[in-house]
């Protein structure tokens, strides 16, 4: 549909009421429903959006060390644009329209804090050198049989998982729940978010989904709209999902693997593959992977935003923890998949579940285009066997703060995004690391109390 048409049948329908949503800094979706008069006279213009949604953390405690929101500011309404293209309908809210935004401007005086406005920056480089991106993300994520309300009560401790114990790819999990799984492919098949694949992972009341692939900037709203999705369809049956990466040191964490690939412009050649090369790689993506090595170390927090990221890439539990690249190799940093002509791809595997997908992907398909432009070889070996003993091109940064600094100090970095992006986001990280230094933690508490 086009917006002429979109226009029209909002005016033709029996809604009174649009959802409107932009999506924070930290991949969490904020938005409001309007008046549909009110909607009808910002969809071909701009509305106002408060510039707080980008100077809070995700508790909505206001930064200290940010430049483009703070109370300097005055906290201004900003100029947010809806994306027609994102017309949806939610099945569980009576099929309310609903509709994404984000801060890009016609004349390309863009917020730099907007994760959105940043992806579509880097996919217009692609294009304008002859690539069609296509890009797809899967999840891991915890569910438990708790409320917002018992959450609290529990303090978050001693929570119920919605099945008991170790039991990946479960048919028996997966009928004992059967509703929920259900509505899960269902409704989210409805809310235009197709999923190729759902299935019980490892862990208790731990499941897996991979949503279909498609163009790069749709890909980024699916991924970004699936996590929300999910948590409403949860609340229906009484259940809470959790997507923070590592859950708990005994269990494996929850990944947000992201698949990519590079297509001609007419999406009918998929560049990665070349039968000719060795292991069917082409000389593209040999530079593509190149680019994403080089690259890690500088743009890490953008696959692992949080403090509790770096607890999942610990070895040994399914996430990598060096520099390094393998063929179908589940234990490093990036698995190339070259598996035919229209299914090869890369999967970055750093990327955790508590990931904003504008910015994993905006890193991601950067990355590789700077590999391409400055025509890097791929010089790194691909590892054989255990991509935890492979350290022959190092070792990631194994917390925030460091991986924060190495971003912050980065001219590469800035290359790949911007001096104003860069600047705000390493800020938020500094800041989120702050608020984690300033606590005492339970495993203080237990170690010190007593004994010391």
């Amino acid at each position: 549909m086009n917006i002429t048409e979109i226009i029209q049948e909002l005016k033709e329908s029996n809604h009174t009421k649009v959802k409107v949503a932009i999506v924070d800094i930290d991949g969490v979706l904020r938005g409001k429903f309007m008046s549909k008069e009110k909607f009808l006279s910002a969809i071909e213009s701009n509305f106002g959006f408060c510039n707080v949604v980008f100077g809070w953390d995700a508790a909505d405690v206001a930064y200290d060390n940010t430049k483009m929101s703070g109370w300097h500011t005055g906290y201004p309404d900003v100029n947010a644009r809806i994306d027609a293209n994102t017309y949806r309908s939610i099945p569980w809210e009576n099929k309310t329209p609903f509709f994404l935004g984000d801060f890009s401007q016609k004349n390309g005086n863009d917020l730099a804090a907007c994760p959105r406005s940043l992806l579509k920056k880097v996919i217009a480089e692609a294009k304008e050198l002859g690539y069609a991106p296509v890009f797809s993300q899967e999840f891991e994520w915890f569910n438990f049989r708790e409320t917002p309300e018992t959450l609290e009560e529990k303090n978050f401790q001693n929570l119920k998982p919605l099945t008991p114990g170790m039991f990946g790819y479960s048919i028996l999990r997966a009928s004992e729940n059967s509703a929920f799984f259900h509505d899960l492919f269902d409704l989210l098949g409805e809310f235009n978010i197709p999923i190729e694949g759902l299935h019980t992972e490892t862990g208790p009341g731990v499941y897996e989904a991979a949503i279909a692939y498609g163009d790069i900037l749709d890909a980024a709203d699916k991924a970004a709209l699936f996590k929300t999705a999910v948590k409403e369809i949860g609340y229906k049956h009484g259940i809470i999902a959790s997507f923070m990466a590592k859950q708990n040191m005994e269990l494996p964490g929850c990944s947000g693997h992201v698949h990519q690939s590079l297509w001609d412009v007419d999406k009918k050649k998929n560049l990665f593959f070349d039968n000719a090369k060795e292991d069917n790689i082409s000389e593209l993506m040999q530079s593509y992977i190149a680019g994403q090595l080089h690259c890690l170390p500088y743009v890490l927090p953008m696959y692992a935003p949080t403090i509790n990221s770096y607890k999942r890439l610990v070895e040994g539990a399914w996430a990598p923890t060096t520099i390094t690249w393998g063929l179908d190799n589940r234990t490093t940093a990036l698995r190339a998949l070259p598996l035919g002509e229209k299914s090869a791809r890369l999967e970055t595997r750093v990327v955790g579940s508590d990931v904003n997908p504008y910015l994993a992907m905006a890193a991601c398909l950067a990355s590789g285009l700077y590999g391409i432009k400055k025509g890097l070889k791929l010089d790194v070996p691909k590892t054989l066997g255990n991509g935890y003993e492979d350290l022959r091109n190092g070792l990631l940064p194994t917390n925030l703060i460091e991986a924060s600094n190495n971003m912050k100090n980065s001219d590469l970095a800035k290359e790949l995004f911007g001096d104003d992006f860069v600047d705000h986001f390493t800020r938020t990280r500094e800041w989120e690391w702050r608020q984690f230094a300033s606590h005492v933690t339970d495993w203080e508490t237990k170690r010190y109390f007593e004994i010391i």
